[in-house]
């Protein structure tokens, strides 16, 4: 029997879906603790019983979040990497940040809900968590700084973690950053991109030699 966010993955028009994507908004605002099953049923105008039909509580709804978005980060490194596959590290980097920075800009709730995971002083009980380190593993793999991912050193770990959270934190900080830059949503976000390879193709191609190969 399909699950729920199977059901609202093969129909995007579907109730369960519409119930999905609002309730990736409101807890990417206000995460797990601060987000209620009623806020999620007043963002789509619908009662609360209503929801729990289609979701079951507010941690069945959560996890389903989680769940989403692993999988359409895995699905947007895949995509990645097809593009970069055998172009030299620096343009793999360029191509990467590019894209990755767009998609996550595009969806601003997966950054703030990973920072809110990881950095929160207030933990969720979830059983679903996100894939950071697989992504991590498969991110060093795909800028071919290891041979595969079973392997990877804790330097290479934590050079492709700073490559993430810098983005992470230029999309969840947009609204703190942007007034301070005086840039519109546009122009910073090129900034952005800008700032993220001046930091991580030099730091990238100058560890090469320091890698898992």
């Amino acid at each position: 029997m399909a699950s729920p966010l199977e059901k609202a993955r093969k129909d995007p028009e579907s109730v369960k879906a519409k119930i999905l994507l609002a309730a990736r908004r409101i807890f990417g605002v206000y995460g797990f603790h601060g987000t209620t099953i009623r806020m999620v049923a007043q963002e789509l105008g619908m009662d609360i019983s209503t929801l729990h039909y289609h979701w079951g509580d507010k941690r069945d709804l959560y996890e389903a979040v989680v769940l989403d978005i692993n999988h359409d980060l895995g699905q947007n490194l895949i995509n990645v990497e097809k593009m970069i596959h055998g172009l030299a590290l620096p343009d793999r980097l360029a191509i990467s940040i590019d894209y990755m920075t767009e998609y996550l800009f595009a969806h601003p709730e997966i950054s703030n809900l990973i920072i809110f995971r990881y950095f929160g002083k207030t933990r969720e009980e979830a059983g679903i968590d996100f894939k950071v380190p697989e992504f991590t593993y498969d991110i060093a793999r795909s800028m071919g700084l290891v041979k595969n991912k079973k392997n990877v050193s804790s330097h290479v770990m934590l050079m492709v973690l700073a490559l993430m959270n810098s983005m992470h934190c230029f999309i969840s900080g947009e609204d703190f950053f942007r007034p301070i830059v005086a840039l519109n949503r546009k122009e910073y976000i090129a900034e952005a991109k800008k700032a993220l390879k001046f930091i991580h193709i030099p730091a990238f191609t100058q560890g090469s030699n320091q890698t898992d190969k």
